[in-house]
This record gives C-alpha cells, sequence and structure tokens, in this order.
C-alpha cells in the first residue's frame, strides 16, 4: 500500500509495521530528552555535583549569550517593522509598479468557531479599513456546521451589510463528522476551498497565478497597508509562487483590558516572531499568514492536524520537495491577547492556548519521518536536512526544558549535594556567579520591555497612570510565566505525544470590554 506521505498525521496513518514503528520513534523523542534531561539534572546534581556546577555555569554563559543575540534581532525586526509601518505602500506599488500591482487580487479567508458576531464583524470592518482597492480583495467566511443557527444568520447579516464593500463577500458551511479530519481551524478552511474552487475563482476571473490569500484567526486585523506591503513584497520576491509571507503579529486588540500574566505571554510571542523574521532560515508560517492560491489549492490546507497553521508550510515544502520557504513582511497585524470574564479563566484558557501552540511539536515526526522516508524529499540536500531537524528538536527541548534549567537548576547541586560538596569552594561561589550572570541576562528583559512600551496601543481614557506603570513592572513576572505557561505546557505536549494521547482543536475563547 502506498503511503500518503503529506497527509500524515500520526503513526497509526501508515501501513506497515516497520513504518509505523519509525514515526513513533520520532514521536517519542521530543519527549523522551525534555524528561532526560530534567532527571538527570535530578540525578546528576545528587552524584556529581561538583561537575553540575561547571554544566551550570557553562549552561547560563550559553543563555546570556543567547539572548544577547536574539535581543540584536529583536531590535533590528522592531526598527524595520517601525519603518515598513510609516510607508504608504499603495502610493509606492502605483509609482513603482505601474501596472503590475493591479493584476494581484487577494482572498482573506475567515475560519470562524462560535465567536460572537461583534468579534467576527471587527474583523471584516478591519478589511474594509484597508487601503487596497477593495475590488480586489474578496472574503471568505468559512463557519462550523455546529456552531448552529446563530453563527449561520449572523454571517448572512454579515454578507448582507459588506456585499458591496470587496469584489465578493462568500460564505462556506464546514459539516461535522467528516471521517479523517480533526474538527478545528484546518478542517474548516480545508473545506472553504470547495468555495474558492467553485465559487470564488469563476467570480473573480483572475489568473491563479495572481491571487494571494491570508489565512486569517478571526481576531486578526490587519493594518491599513497591509495587502499594499504583501502586494510589494510578492511582485519583489524571485519565485515568488514558491513562498508564503509572513506578518509579524502583534496582541494589541485588547491588551490595555488584558490582565499582566496574558499581556507577558503575548508581547513575549510577538517578540519571538520579531526575532525569527530575521532567522528566514528557520522562519515557518504561525497563525494568520498568506500565501499563494496556486499553492494552497496544489498543497491543500491540512485538515487532520492541530497545527495547521505550521503543518501548511511543511507539507508545501515537501510538495515541491523543498523548493518553497518563508518570507518575513517585517509588518505587523493585531490580534488579541488571551482574556476571559475572570481572572482564573483567563489563566486557565492561557495555559490551554499555549499547551496548543506547543502541540506544534507534532510536525517533528511528521519532518523527520519525510526527510527519512518520502522520495520527493531525495532533492533536498543532507545539510539542509540535518539544519531543519536540528532547529526544530532543538526548540522544543528548550522550549520545554531551558526556562525549568535557567531559573531552578543552580540550586539542584547545593540541595542535593551533600556536605561533601557543601564544603567546597565552588559551592560558595556557584550561587554568586549565576546570579551575576542572570543578572547581566536581564538585558533581554529590558529591551523586551522597553520595546512593549513602544508597540502600545493609545491607553483608553478609563486608565489612569498605574495602568501605565504596570505594563512595566508586568515583566517581572516573566520568570514565573516562562514556566508555567512555558515549560510545564510544552511538556504535557510532549508527553502526551509519547504516550499517544493527541490533543485536539482547542478553540481560544475571544473576549473584549
Amino acid at each position: 500500500m502506498e503511503i500518503d506521505y503529506i497527509n500524515l498525521s500520526k503513526a497509526d496513518d501508515l501501513p506497515g509495521s516497520r513504518a509505523r514503528s519509525l514515526y513513533r520513534f520520532f514521536e517519542i523523542l521530543p519527549g523522551l530528552l525534555a524528561w532526560s534531561t530534567l532527571v538527570f539534572a535530578l540525578l546528576f546534581s545528587w552524584l556529581i555535583p561538583f561537575w553540575v556546577a561547571f554544566f551550570i555555569i557553562a549552561f547560563d554563559l550559553y543563555w546570556l549569550l543567547r539572548v544577547l543575540y536574539l535581543s540584536v534581532h529583536q531590535v533590528v525586526s522592531y526598527r524595520k517593522m517601525k519603518a515598513n509601518s510609516s510607508v504608504n505602500w499603495l502610493k509606492r506599488l502605483k509609482k513603482e509598479k505601474s501596472e503590475k500591482w493591479k493584476k494581484i487580487h487577494h482572498l482573506v479567508i475567515l475560519p470562524v468557531a462560535n465567536e460572537e458576531k461583534t468579534i467576527v464583524r471587527d474583523a471584516v470592518l478591519s478589511l474594509a479599513a484597508s487601503f487596497y482597492p477593495k475590488e480586489k480583495i474578496t472574503v471568505l467566511l468559512a463557519i462550523e456546521e455546529r456552531a448552529g443557527e446563530k453563527s449561520r444568520k449572523a454571517a448572512t447579516e454579515l454578507k448582507t451589510e459588506f456585499k458591496n464593500a470587496f469584489c465578493g463577500f462568500f460564505i462556506s458551511v464546514h459539516p461535522g463528522g467528516i471521517s479523517g479530519e480533526l474538527a478545528g481551524k484546518g478542517a474548516n478552511v480545508n473545506w472553504s476551498l470547495r468555495e474558492v474552487r467553485e465559487g470564488i475563482i469563476p467570480h473573480i476571473k483572475v489568473p491563479l497565478e495572481n491571487v494571494l490569500v491570508s489565512i486569517f484567526d478571526i481576531d486578526t486585523k490587519p493594518y491599513p497597508h497591509y495587502f499594499s506591503r504583501l502586494t510589494w513584497v510578492f511582485l519583489n520576491t524571485e519565485e515568488p509562487l514558491k513562498k508564503s509571507y509572513q506578518p509579524i503579529p502583534v496582541y494589541n486588540n485588547n491588551i490595555w483590558d488584558s490582565s499582566a500574566v496574558a499581556r507577558i505571554i503575548a508581547t513575549s510571542s510577538t517578540f519571538w516572531q520579531m526575532m525569527q523574521q530575521e532567522r528566514t532560515e528557520q522562519l515557518v508560517t504561525f497563525s494568520s499568514h498568506s500565501m499563494p492560491l496556486k499553492a494552497l489549492l496544489e498543497s491543500e490546507y491540512p485538515s487532520n492536524v492541530v497545527s495547521d497553521d505550521s503543518r501548511i508550510f511543511w507539507r508545501t515544502y515537501f510538495k515541491t520537495s523543498g523548493d518553497y520557504r518563508v518570507i518575513p513582511l517585517h509588518y505587523p497585524i493585531s490580534l488579541d491577547a488571551v482574556m476571559a470574564p475572570t481572572l482564573a479563566k483567563t489563566m486557565i484558557n492561557q495555559y490551554k492556548q499555549q499547551r496548543r501552540w506547543s502541540w506544534g511539536v507534532e510536525n517533528v515526526p511528521y519532518v523527520f519521518f519525510n526527510f527519512l522516508m518520502n522520495p520527493a524529499s531525495k532533492k533536498i540536500g543532507f545539510g539542509e536536512k540535518f539544519f531543519h531537524a536540528f532547529t526544530m528538536l532543538e526548540g522544543f527541548w528548550s522550549w520545554a526544558t531551558c526556562s525549568i534549567l535557567t531559573f531552578c537548576l543552580g540550586w539542584l547541586p547545593l540541595l542535593l549535594g551533600g556536605d561533601k560538596f557543601s564544603s567546597t569552594l565552588i559551592s560558595y561561589n556557584l550561587p554568586l556567579v549565576t546570579s551575576k550572570i542572570m543578572t547581566m541576562a536581564m538585558i533581554g528583559m529590558v529591551v523586551s520591555a522597553a520595546t512593549s512600551w513602544l508597540l502600545l496601543p493609545p491607553k483608553p481614557a478609563k486608565y489612569g497612570r498605574w495602568r501605565s506603570l504596570s505594563m512595566i513592572l508586568q515583566w517581572a513576572l516573566l520568570p514565573v510565566t516562562l514556566i508555567v505557561f512555558g515549560s510545564i505546557p510544552a511538556i504535557e505536549s510532549q508527553t502526551r505525544m509519547m504516550i499517544k494521547k493527541p490533543l485536539g482543536f482547542w478553540v481560544t475563547e475571544k473576549v473584549r470590554k
């Protein structure tokens, strides 16, 4: 039986026991590395505390250098984003790309789960406020049948309200219970492509090569020049049909109203994406992004995984034998920070969101198995395969372990090393050395605090000076949030994949004041 490499989601999808065993090994590998790291940290702190103390110092120095390296990328990326945000990209298109830009059409797919009409309407309003000519924008509202009549009615009302605001306004209804699907955004978008083929393509009458698709989370509000900036980058990119295009997600929609923990996590996610925009060799599509319609239709959007936003890149990457990349836009889009009616519910929802994001670890076995077994990957060089494999595995290992190691490991030899270690000179100096290194590493937190302040939208009149001050003081919570909402959900995800207890797709509750 022939293996469908592109559509793999788990080991059980494979027909042969040998192939299943290999895929299963790759499913176990990330969790095995994470747990081995933490267990051996405890064990070695007891058995060989002297050597662990030297390792701790070396690890902290590595962490310091990494913080400095990433902080530079963050600052550079911020400056580029700021510069691009001040450019009138439509005017530049008209001046420098004459007739070429007029051929480009934008299709925006908005998957809806069970969000309130006001949330969906805000997303559509932000599209209508775009400076790009609306006769070159088509909107597809992809709703879920299981959301019921209320969702269908809201979609119909929005279509009536905005039917003349764009080139076209379409609705697709994703039925539930389709065999082989995992209920969630991916399955919804995959189903909506039927409407694209049957209704939208004949309506817009534009060659596929000239259509760019933006798949936006429903809380996404693109900045006014987003489509103009996207068109500019597309027209200035070599082989643009072999590229996806990634904006920087800035969680500003409700940032002033959200809790301190939610703000830190949301802003940290923004900073990570800023850093990745400067490391294009590692850049993978995340959350809301854009890609050529031709590539999307050829690869098909994944309908059987949680991490659909990154999996669509890897599907297209293997579909093209590695001849596909992600281009950074260095331009922002605005989304929601996690918020719920109560602080306790907000913390629960925040954890669940981080756990869903960390479930991106499901791409590790997918990518590793395709590198080894997919005939299409033979054209991909060994160096490129090794780079992607190492970067991906190290990234998920760091996600699960580095915060715990950084903030907890330094005390383990002192607690577990016994009297013999306590009497050594290094046991006396260890806390002093590590605290100095970690103090220097706080430059990263200072850079983040300063950048987060620069990213803030105008403060609502209902808030006073204390709210502004809390936007800076909140960064004192960073060590706790990195562990509780970083390492722990990542460990849970990797452990779930180890023991075959997969996550379903959890829809983040959208709440705004």
